[in-house]
Formats: C-alpha cells, sequence, structure tokens
C-alpha cells in the first residue's frame, strides 16, 4: 500500500511582509468529509504497514495488563465524616467511587460506577467530585468527547438520582457554599475554551436563572474556583502564566460580593492557603524567583501587609505548602530533588524527610484534615515501585498503607539499577538526566535507548516507577529522562532559560543529552530513540529538524508542531493565554524567533528518522491538524525510505483513549513500533 498523499491547496499567509505557503492549511476543516477521508487514510495506511506487529502488539498490551493488579483500590482517606475510596474490579476498564460512614467497617456506599456511565462511549471521563457539607450530594463533570468540555450535574448521595440541572461547557469543577444549596462553578469560551466566567447556581433552578458573578476579560488569563482548605472561603483564581489574582467569600454568606485579595501586578505571581486568621501565601514578591512563604491577616490582604515566614532562596525552590493544626509542611526543591520539609507552628522542631537517592519522586498526597498528626505522601523511584506513606509528624513512625504490586513472578526490583548523569550543553550548563536499566545490560553502544523529555510551562517530570516500561527494560532498553530546561527541575530559572526567546535551549539541551548518552557508549544513533508529547513532541519536533541522524526513530505525540501558525490565530484553544510562554508572533521578534524553529516551517529535503505520529481528533490542547499537517508535508520532503506513520484517535483527545485497558493498548502500539525497529518482535 502507497501511503496517502494529501491535496495540496495553496494558502498564503503573511504578517511582518513576510509570506508563508501553507499546502495543507485546509486540514483544519473538522467536518470536511475530504479531511476525515486522508486522516482515515493515514490509519489505514499504518494499519496495513504494521500487520506484521499486531500478534505483538497483542502480547505487549497482555503482558502490561498482566502486570496490574486489576481489582485493585486506593487508600481510604477520611473527609467530614466519611471514608472515601476508588477501586478497580477485575476486567473492568473505569474506576468505582465508594464511601462508608465513619468508620472503614460501615456499609459501603456506591457513589459513581464509571463502568455503567461509560457504557455505549468511545470516551468517557468524570472529574470534579464535589460533596456538598452535608454530605448529601454531590457535584460533578462529564466529558463524553475528550475536548474538556464538560457537563456539570448534581447527584443525591442519599437517593442516587441525578438532578435534572445539568449545566453545560463547564470546565467540570464546582464548589459548595456552607448553605448546601449554593454551587459555584466555571464556564469556558465555547470557541477558545478559555475558563472565563465564573456563575453562582441554585439547586433545582435552570441553567438560564444562574447568576454570573465573575467574567475574566483578559483573553492570556483563565479563571476557577474552589474552596479553602479551611472551608471558610470561597475562592476565585484568575491565573496566567506569569500573573496571579484572587478573590475570597466568607463560604457561609454566598450571596454577598466577593472580596479582592490582592490586585494582580504583571509578573507577581502568589497562590494563598487559609488557616485560622490568617492566609498564607507563596509568593516571587520581592523578586523571590523561587518563592518564598508570606502571610497576612484575613482582615488585611493588600501585598503591603505581608509578613514574610520563609525567605527566599536561590538554591531551593519552594513549591506547595500543607497546613495542618500543630505543623506546617513545605515541599521543595533542592538540586532538581524533591524534599518534604516539616515544621512545627511552635518552632520546637523542624526537619526533612529522609530520601536516599537521586531518582525519585516523593510527593505529599490526600491531606485533608487540620487536626491531625498524620501526613500522607507518596514515594517511588525509577526501580521502585509506587508506595503510599502515613508519616506521624510528631512520633516520626513511618506506616507503609500500600505498595504497588507488580504482578509479574519475574520481577525483581534488584535486576534494575537507575543513576543521575549529567551532559554538557552547547552554552556550558550541566543537564541532569534520569536514567534506568537492567543491571545486566551492556553499555557498548549497542543497546536501545529511549530518551524523553517535555521542558515546558515550568512543569518538571520527576524519575517515576512504570509497570508498563518494564516491557522494554527487560528487552534491553536503557529509559533516560532528559531534565531540559523549560521545566522546574533546578529552580525557576531553569524554566526562564527554556521559553519565550530563550526556548532553543530546551531543544539544543535534548540534543546534548543525546550525544552525550552516544558519546558514553549508553547507546549509538543505530538504536538510539527519543519521544515527546504535546509540548514534549514539539521538542522531538525540532530535533528531528536539526539532528535526525543522531535517533533511529520518534515517537510524537499529539505535537505542538504548527506553532507560528497556531500563535497567530486567537481563536484556537489556548492561544491567548501561551503568549507569555512561546511569545505572541504578532511582535516580528517573537515571529522570526518562533518561525526559526516551528518543527512545521522548517522541514527540509533531507533524510529523516522512522516517526510515529499520533493525533486526538477531538484534542482541545493541541489541535488535530498540527500533526495532520507536519506528516502530509513531511510526506513530500523527505528522502529516505524509514517509516513515518499517522495515527489519529477519532474518538479521544489530547491524553488519549479513557479507559484504563485502552490506553494500554496505545503504549502496546507505541512499544510495537519501537521494538520492530529494533528487529525484536516477541
Amino acid at each position: 500500500m502507497k501511503a496517502p498523499v494529501a491535496r495540496k491547496i495553496p494558502k498564503e499567509l503573511e504578517i511582518h511582509t513576510d509570506v508563508r505557503i501553507d499546502n495543507y492549511f485546509w486540514l483544519n476543516q473538522r467536518e470536511d468529509q475530504n479531511v476525515l477521508d486522508y486522516l482515515s487514510a493515514e490509519n489505514e495506511f499504518y494499519e496495513q504497514e504494521t500487520a506484521h506487529t499486531k500478534d505483538f502488539e497483542k502480547t505487549l498490551f497482555e503482558e502490561m495488563k498482566a502486570r496490574i493488579k486489576e481489582d485493585d483500590s486506593s487508600v481510604p482517606y477520611k473527609y467530614n465524616g466519611y471514608w472515601y475510596i476508588v477501586r478497580y474490579e477485575k476486567g473492568k476498564d473505569y474506576p468505582i467511587y465508594t464511601r462508608k460512614k465513619e468508620s472503614l467497617e460501615a456499609k459501603e456506599e456506591l457513589v459513581f460506577d464509571c463502568n455503567k456511565m461509560a457504557e455505549g462511549q468511545g470516551y468517557f471521563r468524570l472529574v470534579g467530585l464535589s460533596v456538598s457539607p452535608d454530605n448529601t450530594m454531590i457535584a460533578f463533570g462529564i466529558d463524553t468527547v475528550g475536548r474538556r468540555q464538560y457537563r456539570l450535574q448534581i447527584k443525591s448521595l442519599i437517593t442516587g438520582e441525578v438532578f435534572s440541572d445539568a449545566i453545560e461547557n463547564t470546565t467540570g469543577s464546582s464548589t459548595w457554599a456552607n448553605d448546601n444549596c449554593t454551587l459555584f462553578y466555571t464556564k469556558k469560551d465555547k470557541q477558545t475554551l478559555r475558563s472565563n466566567e465564573i456563575y453562582k447556581h441554585k439547586i433545582g433552578d435552570s441553567e438560564d436563572k444562574d447568576i454570573l458573578i465573575f467574567t475574566e476579560d483578559d483573553d492570556t488569563f483563565g479563571v476557577a474556583v474552589y474552596k479553602s482548605k479551611s472551608r471558610k472561603y470561597i475562592v476565585i483564581a484568575c491565573y496566567s502564566t506569569l500573573t496571579n489574582e484572587f478573590h475570597v467569600l466568607n463560604a457561609d454568606t454566598p450571596n454577598d460580593n466577593f472580596k479582592i485579595f490582592q490586585k494582580r501586578i504583571r509578573g507577581l505571581e502568589y497562590t494563598i492557603s487559609h488557616f485560622e486568621d490568617q492566609f498564607y501565601i507563596l509568593s516571587n514578591n520581592d523578586k523571590a524567583y523561587n518563592f518564598k512563604l508570606m502571610k497576612t491577616s484575613e482582615n488585611q490582604t493588600e501585598i503591603k501587609n505581608w509578613v514574610e515566614v520563609i525567605a527566599h532562596r536561590d538554591d531551593v525552590l519552594l513549591e506547595d505548602i500543607d497546613i495542618f493544626k500543630d505543623f506546617l509542611v513545605v515541599s521543595e526543591r533542592s538540586n532538581g530533588l524533591n524534599q518534604i520539609r516539616i515544621k512545627r507552628w511552635d518552632n520546637q522542631e523542624d526537619y526533612y524527610l529522609p530520601f536516599d537517592n537521586e531518582t525519585y519522586t516523593a510527593n505529599t498526597g490526600t491531606n485533608v484534615d487540620f487536626d491531625t498528626e498524620t501526613l500522607r505522601y507518596s514515594y517511588n523511584s525509577l526501580t521502585n515501585p509506587s508506595s503510599v506513606i502515613d508519616f506521624n509528624m510528631r512520633t516520626k513512625a513511618r506506616q507503609i498503607k500500600k505498595e504497588q504490586e507488580v504482578l509479574d513472578s519475574n520481577f525483581d526490583k534488584t535486576n534494575y539499577t537507575s543513576e543521575r548523569i549529567w551532559a554538557t550543553a552547547q552554552d556550558g550548563t550541566k543537564i541532569p538526566m534520569s536514567l534506568v536499566r537492567r543491571k545486566d545490560t551492556k553499555l557498548d553502544g549497542s543497546a536501545p535507548l529511549l530518551q524523553y523529555a517535555y521542558g515546558s510551562y515550568g512543569s518538571t517530570m520527576d524519575p517515576y516507577f512504570s509497570t508498563i516500561r518494564l516491557s522494554l527494560l527487560d528487552r534491553g532498553f536503557i529509559y533516560v529522562i532528559s531534565h531540559v530546561r523549560g521545566s522546574e527541575y533546578l529552580g525557576r530559572h531553569w524554566y526562564e532559560n527554556g521559553k519565550l526567546l530563550r526556548k532553543k535551549n530546551s531543544f539544543t539541551d535534548f540534543i546534548d543529552c543525546s550525544k552525550h548518552l552516544i558519546k558514553q557508549n549508553y547507546t549509538s544513533p543505530e538504536h538510539l530513540y527519543a519521544m515527546g508529547g504535546s509540548a514534549g513532541g514539539l521538542l522531538v519536533g525540532v530535533i528531528v529538524n536539526e539532528a535526525p541522524q543522531l535517533y533511529n526513530g520518534v515517537i510524537a505525540a499529539v505535537p505542538f508542531v504548527d506553532v507560528v501558525t497556531t500563535m497567530l490565530d486567537d481563536s484556537i484553544p489556548l492561544t491567548t493565554g501561551e503568549y507569555d510562554e512561546w511569545g505572541n508572533p504578532n511582535d516580528k521578534d517573537y515571529y522570526d524567533y518562533i518561525k526559526s524553529y516551528s518543527p512545521y516551517d522548517n522541514i527540509k529535503a533531507k533524510s529523516y528518522p522512522n516517526l510515529l505520529v499520533t493525533a486526538g481528533l477531538h484534542d482541545s490542547q493541541v489541535q488535530y491538524w498540527e500533526p495532520a499537517k507536519w506528516v502530509a508535508k513531511l510526506r513530500t520532503y523527505k528522502q529516505d525510505t524509514n517509516k513515518l506513520y499517522l495515527l489519529t484517535n477519532t474518538e479521544a483527545g489530547h491524553g488519549g483513549a479513557s479507559g484504563r485497558f485502552e490506553a494500554l493498548k496505545e503504549d502496546a502500539q507505541e512499544f510495537a513500533f519501537l521494538l520492530d525497529l529494533e528487529g525484536i518482535i516477541s
């Protein structure tokens, strides 16, 4: 079967006296039958070209599935008199939500069975579970398309009835006032999908009676609404890449007006947490680029009243706090590693939880109670399955509440080894990588290696354990996470040096990591593979233009590859909110810079690695046409016989398939692509 050839319909795009000709602009018509036919042809081409791996794909899927405890359940947590539990049943794709009153020995109450709710749906996602203060109702959001436009509904926890007052096009999240009949929620702009309006809803009323209480007019901002952990305040959060603003309202008086906490100042980032008569504020105020902790009276919240609690440190990023009656828990990052600091309010103790390696992830978990000595946190590493741990902050006793089971008789974590290594970038900066492999994998350049990165939005990809990854490691692969600039792995400056007019650092860091891995004989260009998704898909889209000779294959998952065109179209979801991340190409300096790296605009007539590109027809974050256009253009330029596949999920969005087993099938497809290139299909 010959590869599909998309029609060329030239579209002239001009700005700043620069003209670009886009032959595949027409692919952005989602309802056009010609577009759907092209996507279908690409899917059919992929299926025929990979027919010889289908049995192996099935083997991989069954292998991955067999390692998972199918009848699994979460560690229960107690909130407002009820224990809440999420569990799975054998053979079923979706979770079941239950609760028990006061005691874990009490009768189980079914809250939601997502398996029944998902029947007949190609995609299903339940989000935003919010229980009323009197425990009688629960609000929830449902998406059956994958575009993250949720229908908000309310269910009686007494009768099981789902009320008729459904609200469309929301974020799925909502929060209750303390009167048990008022619900605040967020709606989205129908075209751009920007969350921009907060409404107040009364139980039993139709949506047309809901009161609009806040509109965010700045199209670079989004909004959200939630209740403080203290349950005293309803909070409206306004956020952009560089700036925050909050509005607060006493949850006992939902008909009063919200009060602005601190008026937005461009560049001032802050978050708030309430405790007793104070607000605690994480902020970059006064050039605290790694953030500091401040506090202020709940009656005097302007910035002039903020008082320092934990000072800014140049070498430690302050990421989050958890407040308890007698303790303050601070989540920090030092030299790339998670740290959990525990401090008594009376200053009698101040200590850190001990962690003993460099390739782990530790995070505070679900801690909804104030009046407790117990901190719940999770821990895992590249070689250690995940654990949920309850830690007594007074006695320092640890209790492992749950350890991830790996249902594979051949699995022994002592067979694997991990390390953190450092590459030197073009500008001399040291770039960290987290690496895992089997101990018996040879380091003579012959091992296949999968190198992964994201590198945008300050989002840090911490090293984590994966049962799925074992299917690669046990077949001789090495797995590496490159912590390139654009994340916050080494602090806020690490992010600042990988965005806007320094974005290219993310790409060159990845390439320099690849060169280091080859030079140190971890792998070779014949066995090196790269993978990235979304903004990480942009990264791998750039590296195949800049250094295609380094890679045998690349997986680009829902990749953001048509950066110039997308960032010039403010009708596309997310565009206006992204200006502070990528730059606004309506400004010529940003236009020229973005155009110089945008993967779609820099395809040349040359050889490219083997490529598997995925898309989601209903993707709200990266529109399906970006990967589709990229593949269509690559087909006309590439001068090699390497594989080039476009696989579009027509029933999902940005996150891929929704069921846990359907998602595993996508993983099996990706792994089969890599292993086939290595000649390993058994």
